[in-house]
């Protein structure tokens, strides 16, 4: 026989649950956060996140990149080389034709010099084929009078002046009471004015020999003689 007492049934009777009712309450709602804040989190979580860059391929992923810029330099000096090199060669042909140019132009100007030194005289010595006909002519007429004479020197003289003018060479012959222009004039001797003449002085008073002007230029000044001052 047992010990033990018997078991009294009202010791497994259902039994009413025990709990604190707290603990199954709602959790508090966390504040929503600002855009701001939002933004901050989401940085903040991406950085943390994101993995460590291998050191090798990032200076791989660097000298690519400057590969390909120093590539595209090398290009744009390349096509700028280009360019200039074409402006030198066309600077390079204008400066060889310019340079023909001027040489073919001092050829010209040194050959007309050259014609115009050797027939410089062939104008001049062409009008004074007549006068020299005319001479001629008149030393072969044997019995001439005087009077003919003098006609036939006459003639000669107006064809030589005319062969003169021809060749701009024109007389210096300055009248009396003319002013003394030392450019085309030479006084031989200063001499009182005349007696009873209101001539200034340094004024010419004769002409011993005409002067000649070629081209507006003093072949040879007239020989004159110069009034004395008063």
């Amino acid at each position: 026989m047992s010990d033990h007492s018997p078991t009294d049934p009202s010791q497994f009777r259902k039994r009413e649950p025990s709990f604190d009712e707290s603990a199954f309450s709602a959790p508090p709602v966390a504040p929503t956060p600002t855009a701001e804040q939002a933004q901050a989190m989401t940085a903040a979580y991406a950085a943390h996140a994101a993995p460590t860059p291998d050191p090798v391929f990032a200076d791989m992923a660097d000298s690519i990149v400057q590969a390909q810029v120093d590539a595209s330099a090398l290009q744009a000096k390349t096509e700028e080389l280009a360019q200039l090199q074409a402006k030198s060669a066309e600077l390079a042909d204008q400066y060889l034709r310019a340079k023909a140019e001027v040489d073919n132009a001092r050829r010209r100007a040194d050959e007309e010099v050259s014609k115009a030194r050797k027939f410089a005289v062939e104008g001049f010595a062409d009008s004074l084929l007549p006068v020299l006909d005319s001479l001629e002519a008149g030393l072969a007429f044997k019995d001439a009078s005087p009077e003919q004479i003098r006609e036939g020197a006459e003639a000669t003289l107006r064809q030589l002046k005319a062969a003169l003018e021809r060749n701009k060479v024109l007389a210096i012959d300055p009248a009396s009471g003319a002013k003394f222009d030392p450019h085309q004039h030479q006084a031989i001797s200063v001499v009182p004015a005349p007696e009873g003449s209101t001539q200034d002085a340094n004024t010419i008073v004769s002409v011993l020999q005409k002067g000649y002007l070629i081209s507006e230029r003093v072949l040879r000044p007239a020989l004159v003689t110069v009034s004395a001052p008063k």
